[in-house]
């Protein structure tokens, strides 16, 4: 990438390029900039700037074709703020602000065309507030609260259309619960706890419908546990472990249905290394290496099978511009 960044995004358009948007850099600088990466030609160009650097925000691609990026922070000041990047034309306009700043959220685009938008944290603490997205208005509207406030949390849409919420922090601890919500009713509801407490993990939706969450950090302890939510029961049942602990990585599912775990970071260090769990087996086998460790990259899986990992940090205050493909 044309300058190192940590706690961007990073999105797979529907042309098949990767826009990767925002973050900071190695100056301690908040970046407006974004880049796309096209995967035919190996190459990263430059694209029209954001109106307002960002970072620890989300990225959504809209059914217009439109990417809403929502909320983070500038320069240690949480955002209400929202824009829209038009792939077609490479610029950005603003829409309209969230009614609560937040970073850390999740954020889900939905089958009828809105984004649910839950949790993260600003100057109060953790949110338990949700919220929707209406790209017909360029407005949003509140979608009721979360049973707990949480911020480093995943967000799953299910194939019964409802979003899985998982662990993630409240700010006094971290935690083993989940919940639902419903679209259609508008409400929350709580479903079963998951078999241990986690915040900076992954949830990954496999080919059978059921949720993989992996790994984490709970109140200084790095986990290696993975486990598996069933729709149908709404309970967790664990699966097999990864070799190594990690919080801070990603998860790709693979058009094999394995999926991809790479980098993070545990209490020896930062990670280079990568895992692949098997549905079928529920057990996991080490892959090759990534070539930098690093930790709060993104990784984009691209229109040819391959995956994109972008940035992060290899060392406290160490940020990265590389990329690899797996």
């Amino acid at each position: 990438m044309s300058v190192a960044r940590y706690g961007h995004t990073a999105f797979t358009l529907a042309n098949g390029s990767v826009l990767v948007t925002g973050g900071y850099d190695n100056n301690g600088g908040t970046l407006n900039t974004a880049e796309l990466y096209n995967p035919v030609a190996g190459t990263w160009t430059s694209t029209g700037s954001m109106n307002l650097g960002r970072y620890f925000h989300t990225a959504s691609t809209l059914v217009n074709g439109l990417v809403l990026v929502a909320g983070g922070e500038s320069n240690g000041m949480y955002l209400t703020t929202a824009e829209l990047y038009n792939a077609s034309t490479g610029t950005w306009t603003t829409t309209g602000y969230m009614t609560v700043a937040r970073d850390y959220h999740a954020a889900s685009a939905l089958s009828n065309g809105l984004v649910l938008v839950t949790g993260g944290q600003n100057t109060v603490g953790f949110i338990t507030s949700a919220e929707l997205y209406n790209p017909s208005t360029g407005t949003w509207t509140t979608a009721g609260s979360m049973s707990v406030g949480r911020g480093y949390h995943t967000a799953s849409i299910l194939a019964n259309g409802l979003i899985l919420i998982t662990g993630g922090s409240s700010g006094v601890t971290y935690l083993n619960s989940a919940e639902l919500y419903n679209l259609s009713t508008g409400t929350w509801a709580t479903t079963g706890s998951m078999n241990s407490v986690r915040g900076y993990h992954t949830a990954s939706i496999l080919a059978n419908g059921k949720v993989l969450v992996t790994g984490g950090y709970n109140n200084g302890i790095f986990l290696n546990s993975a486990e598996l939510y069933n729709p149908s029961t709404g309970t967790w049942s664990t699966t097999g472990s990864m070799s190594i602990t990690r919080a801070r990585h990603t998860a790709s599912t693979l058009a094999n249905g394995l999926v991809l775990v790479t980098g993070g970071e545990n209490s020896g260090g930062y990670l280079n290394s990568a895992e692949l769990y098997n549905p079928s087996t529920g057990t996991w086998t080490t892959t090759a290496n990534m070539s930098i460790a690093r930790d709060l990259h993104t990784a984009s899986t691209l229109v040819n099978g391959k995956v994109l990992v972008t940035g992060g940090s290899r060392s406290s205050g160490v940020y990265l511009n590389s990329a690899e493909l797996y």
